[in-house]
């Protein structure tokens, strides 16, 4: 009875290895994964050089990996039976209470050091007011909704560290009170590491408060809902869990005063608003602001108050700067991880006066592109 039980095993064994190996050859190869949101590994190509470095064996098992068929649904599957179990977290993402997702966070190290360092030097070459946003992510404002045991380092004291070792002279914003008195308000994904554009709001009426700049309220915008279908970086990360899809909505004016040109500098491209609908058929919906980042983009207004604004920024800038379009003459947008020319120079040479340095916090943490303050 066990010999004929170990010869059913068997035969299925080797069938499964069949046509899942016929599966392999028939299914073409994908490049990118809309559920991981990410590139896939290639084919690697096979020299004397690569077999014998051991580089060629490495590359190959993560092609067999990445290419794996039915590759999706196995991902799935792993993440159900995880949330069967009831463990808290897959690859670094907490499941949270009312379908939140949050990131693991740990205590910043030196980079985090290094970056107020150059934002400290940039502020001390430049004689222009420079305000400092660093945003916390969701966890910081819904921390009763992290499971039992979740224990992610205090951003609270990160940002409070951040306050102090900056200059004197930058205006730091701290949004902490802010984001938690509209926490039942839409103001984060559950899915993504962004907060949505209605929490970009409260982050702008508290820049215009710190800066004495006369905000356009609330009222004057009506809420659009551009997609009902949004996953995020998170729920990427998570692979596969089971959990309702984010809407991706955006403030308009009811009644705008102010018409824009949106030039994409190097891309040579231009646009009358600040969207990508080409994104809201993408996973990446959270692109739809400005077809996602960019080396440097410029927004010049028909409001003529004389007011130029720097932002340096990482994502999350992207959905605020709309709404600071508003309230100056000029916008120019950079993004230190793509921009690496003497931004110095380019204050001069555009007659900026007003700076705005915007970062998620984790992303401040560790971001290099910031050293290029220092360089000039």
């Amino acid at each position: 009875m066990k010999s004929k039980c170990n010869k059913q095993i068997a035969v299925i064994f080797i069938i499964s290895t069949i046509l899942l190996s016929l599966l392999n050859i028939i299914v073409t190869d994908k490049e990118f994964s809309e559920l991981e949101n990410r590139y896939l590994q290639k084919k690697p190509s096979l020299t004397y050089k690569k077999l014998l470095s051991g580089e060629f064996s490495e590359d190959f098992e993560k092609y067999i990996t990445d290419q794996f068929p039915l590759r999706n649904w196995w991902i799935k599957i792993k993440s159900d039976v995880e949330r069967a179990v009831l463990k808290k977290d897959n690859n670094g993402i907490y499941f949270g209470k009312d379908g939140y997702l949050f990131e693991m966070y740990n205590k910043p190290e030196k980079t985090f050091y290094k970056n107020i360092e150059y934002i400290n030097s940039f502020i001390d070459k430049t004689n222009i007011n420079v305000s400092i946003m660093a945003v916390p992510n969701s966890f910081q404002i819904y921390s009763e909704k992290l499971p039992l045991f979740a224990n992610p380092y205090d951003q609270a004291k990160v940002l409070n560290d951040l306050k102090n070792n900056l200059v004197s002279e930058a205006g730091f914003i701290d949004l902490i009170g802010v984001l938690q008195d509209k926490k039942d308000e839409y103001i984060y994904f559950k899915t993504d590491h962004h907060w949505t554009m209605l929490g970009a709001y409260y982050g702008y009426l508290e820049y215009c408060k710190v800066n004495n700049i006369e905000a356009v309220s609330l009222e004057e915008f009506q809420i659009i809902e551009k997609s009902n279908e949004f996953y995020g970086t998170y729920y990427s990360k998570a692979n596969g869990t089971r959990v309702k899809p984010d809407k991706l909505e955006i403030l308009e004016l009811i009644k705008s005063k102010y018409s824009y040109l949106v030039n994409y500098i190097y891309e040579d491209e231009q646009s009358d608003n600040f969207y990508d609908d080409e994104y809201l058929s993408k996973k990446d919906k959270y692109s739809y602001f400005f077809g996602g980042n960019h080396s440097l983009i410029t927004i010049k207004t028909t409001n003529k108050n004389g007011k130029k604004l720097l932002v340096i920024k990482d994502s999350y800038a992207n959905a605020m700067i709309p709404l600071l379009a508003n309230n100056f003459e000029e916008i120019h947008v950079v993004d230190l991880r793509y921009y690496k020319y003497n931004i110095y120079d380019y204050i001069k040479e555009n007659n900026i006066n007003e700076g705005l340095v915007l970062y998620n916090i984790s992303n401040f943490n560790n971001d290099t592109g910031l050293a290029i303050l220092n360089y000039y």
